[in-house]
């Protein structure tokens, strides 16, 4: 703590003299858990990287392909390495700073077995293709329930918790995770409203680029108050301990915590930067995204010279190696994160392998190395022993970063070279590489050191878990750690307690409704007016609602993680148009539900491949895609040549989208079966006349066909005498 936070940490506790016990249990519950998951998320993630460059690791099946394997490993990193990791800290430090056990033992193993039961859940339901594809919120909405449900035992118990305190000063680590609490439950309740059209099969309520402002204010909100805002709680708090030293500044934690979360809100529409979304949403993106850098550093700041006389200490204890290094990774990917929501930047580094780096900057080394340095600080503690090895953790540590090195150095290369080959025209105004393969293909090499770099954060983390298993072993484990403190005469007039911040510490329920607030108004301003205001959503008059073949076509695309490789999106620059065609518009979306444009181009993108290529094309393609593209990395769908189309849920379907506002009327929907039935002969007809004989009609590949194909061609009946379009360079927008 501080001085000034030491000064005032006692301030009503004047009664009696109480006894109470920690609870251990749950926290070692969540220790082991974190250890485990983060294992099993980056082996994972391991498999998805060689993926790319190995495609026969796609097993052939439908459950192993990098479509379904990718979602799986960002789910088992985010919530259950780091959200174990997460809750682990929470209540371990929260009873201690409240001096008073967890306010419901109940809660916390509801909190505990819930939250595993969700992951297991969407270990089962991801590889079995049951996914919205929103990005980090891809689960379907059973799940989705369980979640707020668990979030809200988790809210309750933190807040009871602090109700309880026997210590008045709320501490800054308290402020974030109530921060934490509050605004990941209002993310995940509004992101994920969606109409469900069978147990595990819905619709979002949002379409087109509705949703895809709700799905980026959550998804970069995701990052903000689930792997940042709890871990700055966790750094104020395990920093301090660790190195002997008070807390830099107090002012600054102050500053630091106030601006960050009402910023950080405001950011999510950097992400979607050039395309359909009103250049107004992406400018306040853009400003309130450079802006994050100064209370993101603040925090920064006050962590590493939090560490000012204490560097002796750092060379000596691997906990605070690791702490140094995640403090640093923070500051570099929030010193990045910002530069790259610059309009200028983003269009080199949008859907490129950049992004990729950039975003394991975060998971590998700030949420890592975080997760690493508090279980080797509260495994010893909880089994009342010393660490059984300091030079295992420490070759934990230099295995651990160089993996990240080699991780994060190569991809950062791809990035920026697969940005500038897209971009890049000849001497005669050409695209110097028209085929998105050859960019493709001079990526392998560093997708390739990539893996090296994985192999060597996965073997560190295989090291720490040994050397924990052993300190457990050595130990005894404390289940309930008693101490004593004096009771908090609640409603006291305490002494330097009156004004300023100092109160508003000591009145949680005030505090959370003002935390509540600054979160609430970035997300307000930025989504009320586009879905208010009629001219942010303009319509065209020639783009219909999916056939019901076309839904069920749209509905195995996202079933088979295509958006995890391919985006919808042509944005309105020289070389887009040239590769793709005409740029998007915001009015050709408004029956998709959801959204699919997509956060990484793999493969090329898709908005305008109808028509592109005739109907046994995508056939072969799909079949085996060195049919068409003799060095393509993309997997075998070769089952969908072979699997029946499902018809029988299509009208529950176009129920579901109707009540989200796709306008099928009843003869549309009653006559659905014909309708699929009619289009499915077309286009085995088209597949005839390319010397495909053999094909069914009712076979899942026909429907995926008719999708694709109407890809990108309702604007095509729009007036020939139009006025064209400005095309952007790529520095300028075109306007929407």
């Amino acid at each position: 703590m501080s001085a000034a936070a030491k000064t005032h940490e006692s301030a009503g506790r004047t009664g009696p003299m109480e006894t109470f016990k920690y609870d251990n249990h749950v926290v070692r519950a969540f220790a082991i858990a974190a250890a485990i998951w983060g294992l099993v998320g980056t082996v994972a993630g391991l498999l998805a990287a060689c993926q790319l460059f190995w495609p026969w690791l796609n097993l052939d099946t439908p459950f192993t392909t990098f479509g379904r394997i990718r979602p799986l490993h960002t789910n088992a990193v985010i919530f259950a390495f780091v959200g174990n990791g997460m809750f682990c800290g929470i209540y371990y430090s929260l009873q201690r700073l409240c001096k008073a056990r967890m306010f419901s033992d109940t809660l916390s193993w509801l909190n505990f077995w819930g939250w595993q039961a969700i992951i297991v859940s969407a270990a089962i339901t991801l590889p079995l293709g049951l996914t919205s594809s929103k990005e980090y919120a891809e689960l379907e909405w059973p799940i989705d329930i369980a979640i707020a449900l668990i979030w809200v035992a988790f809210t309750v118990n933190l807040m009871g918790t602090i109700f309880k305190r026997r210590e008045k000063h709320m501490y800054v680590a308290i402020w974030f995770y109530i921060a934490t609490a509050i605004t990941v439950a209002m993310l995940h309740i509004f992101n994920s409203l969606e109409m469900p059209a069978s147990l595990f099969k819905s619709y979002s309520v949002y379409a087109g680029v509705q949703d895809a402002l709700v799905q980026w204010w959550y998804g970069h909100n995701a990052v903000a108050f689930f792997l940042t805002t709890p871990y700055l709680g966790l750094m104020y708090y395990f920093l301090p301990k660790a190195s002997g030293r008070p807390v830099f500044s107090y002012r600054l934690s102050i500053i630091h915590f106030w601006a960050l979360i009402f910023i950080y809100i405001w950011a999510g529409p950097h992400h979607l930067l050039y395309t359909a979304l009103p250049d107004w949403a992406q400018s306040l993106g853009m400003v309130f995204s450079v802006m994050l850098v100064a209370p993101s550093w603040g925090g920064m700041l006050n962590g590493l010279l939090t560490l000012r006389g204490a560097w002796d200490k750092v060379r000596e204890e691997p906990m605070l190696k690791f702490m140094v290094v995640a403090v640093t990774a923070y500051g570099m990917s929030t010193l990045e994160g910002p530069t790259m929501a610059i309009k200028s930047v983003n269009a080199l580094s949008h859907y490129t392998d950049w992004t990729v780096a950039h975003v394991h900057t975060g998971a590998l080394g700030w949420n890592g190395f975080m997760t690493f340095s508090l279980l080797y600080w509260m495994i010893p503690r909880l089994y009342n022993t010393r660490l059984w090895s300091t030079k295992l953790a420490n070759y934990h540590f230099w295995v651990g970063l160089l993996g990240m090195m080699f991780y994060i150095v190569p991809i950062y290369v791809s990035g920026i070279t697969q940005g500038l080959m897209w971009k890049q025209f000849n001497a005669d105004g050409f695209l110097q590489y028209p085929n998105f393969l050859e960019t493709t293909i001079r990526l392998l090499p560093m997708h390739q050191l990539r893996a090296v770099g994985g192999v060597l954060y996965i073997t560190g983390i295989v090291i720490m878990l040994v050397n924990l298993y052993r300190t457990a072993k050595a130990g005894k484990f404390i289940g309930d750690q008693e101490d004593s403190a004096p009771a908090l005469l609640r409603g006291a007039n305490q002494e330097g307690m009156k004004d300023g911040h100092r109160w508003l510490e000591g009145v949680p329920v005030t505090f959370t409704v003002l935390a509540a607030l600054a979160v609430v108004v970035g997300g307000l301003v930025e989504i009320v007016p586009l879905f208010l205001i009629k001219e942010n959503v303009p319509t065209i008059s020639s783009v219909k609602p999916y056939s019901p073949l076309e839904v069920l076509g749209r509905d195995l695309y996202i079933r088979e993680g295509c958006v995890g490789c391919h985006s919808q999106m042509v944005r309105p620059f020289r070389s887009e148009t040239e590769r793709y065609g005409e740029y998007s518009k915001v009015g050709e979306y408004v029956y998709d539900h959801p959204f699919l444009w997509g956060s990484k181009r793999t493969g090329p993108d898709l908005h305008r491949v109808g028509g592109k290529y005739p109907d046994a094309w995508h056939y072969n393609h799909m079949e085996n895609p060195r049919n068409t593209s003799p060095e393509s990395i993309m997997p075998n769908y070769f089952w969908l040549l072979s699997q029946k189309l499902d018809t029988t849920v299509v009208v529950d379907r176009m129920h579901a989208l109707r009540k989200v506002g796709v306008p099928y009327t009843d003869d549309e929907i009653k006559g659905a079966a014909k309708s699929i039935e009619a289009q499915s002969k077309k286009v085995v007809a088209n597949l005839a006349v390319g010397s495909i004989t053999n094909a069914p009609a009712d076979r899942e590949i026909v429907a995926l066909i008719a999708y694709l194909q109407r890809l990108g061609t309702d604007i095509k009946a729009m007036p020939t005498n139009a006025p064209a379009a400005p095309v952007a360079t790529a520095i300028t927008p075109a306007r929407n």
